[in-house]
Order: structure tokens, then C-alpha cells, then sequence
């Protein structure tokens, strides 16, 4: 039985075709600079971003890190989201590895941060406070049910992040899927922007790596630092034709996830004792939660996945499922026949 595993678009595995090309790449070792694949991707990759450079890392974790700490000395804060991916999700590293500070702000139900609150938050020169160098924003927003940042937003916080001489990082993990939900080039959402991370192993359904975009003396700083963290791979060209296979072939199977995941939003309101608000769905990602009944959620993951569809509990009461390459409109269909058993 084909088991449909809807936790997230991490777990993808690649298609014949893009093993095919991962084998036949040509290889050389990157921290010489000589893997002609990988410099392939890092160039392709800056000029689908409008970018004058980019840098191949292991994960997006390490993409986000290596770009808090080249814009971010010891001792200085970034300003972002309290639901944000780097906050929640990825160790403390900017604290743990850079002694950046963290200055949270809350996300509103779109994944935005009002603009008057990153006004009010940025430092006054003064010996007590830690000086504001950095304001990072993630789009799309995976705790704000994937919700995209639009490119007047995004212009909107870069003007104030130059009228304080700080710099702005996006998050773009699933960028490709903000791009496609809004029917814009990822190159519109990130002009205004300093530098951009996007993961190729989640929506491009690539087995691993993460690309970061920026001015050339930015991905030189990010280069020493990606050494420093021990992120130098050797022949990662393998990894890289996966990214360059996903750029040209698999950015068209976003559109289809995006209407998979508003089907099955739209299924899960039908279900008794399940609620999800359809309209919040955006792109590949549907947050939905559980009424009064006795089942917990995590007795409703258990049953699931007992009958062939997995799913993640976010909370007491909240689900958390992910659309992506490999789920078809079938699968959907399964998913949502196996929801509508359990909760009868």
C-alpha cells in the first residue's frame, strides 16, 4: 500500500529523471571552486534572483545562519518574526553561534509584520541596547499557514530597513510558492531585498540544499563563513544538478500543489468535528484543527497513518499537512476518505 505522506514537501523523493541527471553531473571539488555543476546552479540561481551572486549550502538552517552572521557582528539583534522559521525551528543559532539577538515581533495572521511595530523596534544609539542591525522576513510563512509576502510589503520594509541603515533578509524557503501564488518571478519578490535564501529540497523537490543570493562581496563573507560552520562540500555537484533539474522542471508542478492543498482544505470543511479556514490557503500548506471530541490529535495522526496517510499534529488540537511532488489529486481523495473514517 502506497503510503501518502503529507508531514511536508521534505519528503520528496527525486524523480528517474532528476537521479538521472544527478548521475550524469559533472563533478569537481567546490571548496577548490571547481565543481563546474555547482557553480553552474550558484549562477543561474543569482540571475533567476536578479542577484549579483549566489552560494550553494547544505540546508536551509545554514543558509539562514550563514546570512544573520554576515550581516549581523557579535553583540548586535535582528529583528523578526515571532512565529519565523529561524526563531522557532532552528536551534538558537544565530544566538548560539553568532551571539546575535534575537528581537521578536509578532507575525499577524499573514505572515507580515506591522510596520509600525519594526519602526518602533529598532534601537536608538544608547549603552544599554544591543544595536539593530538586520530585519529578516520569511515568505512564504510557514507558521502563518504558507502565506505569501507581497512585493509592496517587501518594498515597504526595505524602505525603512534603508532609512535606518539596516539590511534585509528574506527567508524564501518556499519563495518559488509565493512567486507562483501571487503569478509574479521570484526576481519581483526579492529586488528590494539584500539577500534571499530558498531551499531546493522543499517545493523543488530536491533530496538536499539550500542556495543563498546576494552582492558578490556578501557571498564571499557567506563562503567563509559556510567553511567556517563546515558546510564546504567537496563534489556537491551531484546535489546541484538536482537543484538545476528542479529550477527548469519542477517550478510548474508548484501550481498543482497549490490546487491539491486548496482541495483538500475544502474537503477537510466538509468533515465533521474538523475545521479549516479555506480561504487562508494560499499556496501548499493547510492548517486545520479538531472540535470537541473525545479523539486527541494525536490518536488522529495515529489511526491515519495506520491507514496509509501521514500527517503532522502541530498542537493539542491543530493539524498541519503539506502538499507536494509525489501527491496527486488520488491521493487527495485517499486522504480525505481517510479523515472522513476516522472521524466518524
Amino acid at each position: 500500500m502506497k503510503k501518502i505522506d503529507l508531514r511536508s514537501d521534505t519528503v520528496t523523493l527525486p524523480s528517474p529523471t532528476m537521479r538521472e541527471a544527478m548521475l550524469r553531473a559533472e563533478l569537481g571539488d567546490d571548496v577548490f571552486g571547481d565543481d563546474p555543476t555547482v557553480n553552474q546552479l550558484q549562477t543561474v540561481a543569482a540571475e533567476r534572483f536578479g542577484k549579483e551572486a549566489a552560494l550553494l549550502v547544505p540546508s536551509g538552517t545554514m543558509a539562514n545562519l550563514v546570512s544573520v552572521l554576515v550581516h549581523c557582528p557579535r553583540g548586535t539583534e535582528a529583528i523578526l518574526g515571532d512565529k519565523s522559521h529561524t526563531f522557532i525551528y532552528e536551534g538558537g543559532g544565530i544566538a548560539a553561534f553568532g551571539g546575535v539577538h534575537p528581537h521578536t515581533l509578532p507575525n499577524q495572521e499573514d505572515g507580515t509584520i506591522r510596520l509600525e511595530d519594526i519602526r518602533s523596534a529598532i534601537r536608538v544609539e544608547n549603552d544599554h541596547f544591543p544595536r539593530t542591525r538586520l530585519i529578516s522576513l520569511e515568505n512564504t510563512h510557514n507558521k502563518c499557514s504558507g502565506t505569501p509576502l507581497s512585493p509592496g510589503y517587501i518594498a515597504s520594509v526595505s524602505e525603512i530597513a534603508r532609512e535606518h541603515r539596516l539590511k534585509l533578509h528574506v527567508d524564501g524557503a518556499r519563495i518559488f510558492n509565493a512567486a507562483v501564488a501571487q503569478d509574479l518571478d521570484v526576481s519581483d519578490l526579492v529586488k528590494d531585498v539584500d539577500s534571499v535564501s530558498f531551499c531546493m529540497s522543499k517545493g523543488l523537490a530536491a533530496p538536499v540544499g539550500s542556495v543563498i543570493c546576494g552582492t558578490k562581496e556578501f557571498i564571499y563573507e557567506a563562503r567563509r563563513i559556510r567553511k567556517a560552520l563546515g558546510g564546504g562540500m567537496r563534489q556537491a555537484g551531484v546535489l546541484a544538478a538536482a537543484g538545476l533539474f528542479a529550477l527548469g522542471d519542477i517550478v510548474p508542478q508548484i501550481q498543482r500543489d497549490h490546487d491539491n492543498a486548496k482541495k483538500l482544505a475544502k474537503g477537510i470543511a466538509q468533515i465533521p468535528w474538523l475545521h479549516v479556514d479555506h480561504s487562508k490557503v494560499k499556496t501548499n500548506i493547510v492548517y486545520f484543527e479538531l472540535a470537541d471530541t473525545p479523539l486527541s490529535a494525536d490518536k488522529v495522526v495515529a489511526r491515519s497513518d495506520k491507514m496509509g496517510v501521514r500527517f503532522l499534529a502541530t498542537s493539542a488540537r491543530q493539524f498541519r499537512m503539506v502538499t507536494h511532488y509525489g501527491v496527486d489529486t488520488r491521493d487527495i481523495q485517499k486522504t480525505l476518505d481517510v479523515l472522513e473514517s476516522i472521524m466518524k
